[in-house]
């Protein structure tokens, strides 16, 4: 999405601004390094994480209690349900979402297979709409949900969208975690397919996350052409073949978009 410079933003670095408060920006970095393999950790674990001195986890952490977003058994602690009050706040405040719930619902009827909407966030994929037919609802990530760029379809419509500069920035820092022997880790390899995409219009991820999901997203750009997102879908290995995904659902999804164009600002 289209991000706006704030006014005061003069040096490189953000963390310098006067107004900056790093005790807040503490507190998230606390909230953030909870996770599916971590959801539960003492504070020693969580100063590893972070980086930050064990003293400074603990105010954090009591601020978090306090708050009611960290609950602590006496040696662990861990995040409440609270905690997903921020992340809606985020998804009613804004309009892609609400906007393109019932296009992703028409979509998933005409290609029978679960599929979303996506941008990019903090070098990851972040799904913000999601459908699937019942039957294949394991198949979606829920909204809220986070996946590598490098070997998902969304992921590398979202890295195409990027400038040159850009994209080799990204590629300079992410690490690459090779998921199945299909996936892409090598830089070279990575800006090839991410370059292919943005030439093609779409882009395609065949088991390079999972072994048996193929995935293909398109880019979704608001009535001043700029490009705010990323449409996707996702199928089995044994449901649709590439060829298939390409042929049948691509049509059907840049058109999906082209309808979504009209009314995203």
């Amino acid at each position: 999405m289209d991000q706006v410079t704030p006014n005061f933003a003069e040096t490189a670095d953000p963390t310098e601004q006067p107004d900056f408060v790093t005790a807040l920006a503490r507190g998230l970095a606390v909230i953030r390094a909870f996770g599916a393999e971590v959801p539960r950790m003492t504070l020693a674990e969580i100063a590893r994480r972070t980086g930050f001195a064990r003293a400074t986890v603990r105010r954090s952490l009591i601020t978090l209690e306090a708050l009611g977003y960290v609950k602590n058994d006496g040696r662990n602690f861990a995040l409440t349900p609270r905690v997903l009050a921020l992340g809606h706040s985020y998804l009613s405040s804004t309009p892609l979402p609400r906007a393109a719930q019932p296009f992703l619902e028409r979509l998933s009827e005409i290609i029978q297979d679960a599929c979303s909407v996506s941008i990019l966030d903090d070098d990851e994929v972040l799904v913000l709409a999601r459908v699937a037919p019942k039957r294949l609802v394991s198949l979606a990530n829920p909204v809220g949900s986070r996946l590598p760029a490098y070997c998902t379809g969304s992921g590398r419509m979202l890295l195409a969208g990027l400038s040159d500069a850009a994209l080799d920035a990204y590629l300079a820092r992410v690490v690459p975690c090779r998921f199945t022997a299909r996936t892409l880790v090598d830089p070279s390899e990575i800006r090839r397919v991410v370059l292919e995409a943005r030439t093609l219009g779409y882009g395609l991820c065949d088991g390079e996350l999972e072994n048996s999901i193929r995935s293909i997203g398109v880019p979704l750009t608001n009535v001043y052409d700029r490009k705010v997102a990323v449409l996707g879908a996702v199928s089995y290995f044994d449901r649709v073949a590439p060829a298939e995904m390409i042929e049948r659902f691509l049509p059907h999804m840049r058109r999906a978009a082209e309808d979504l164009r009209s009314i995203l600002i």
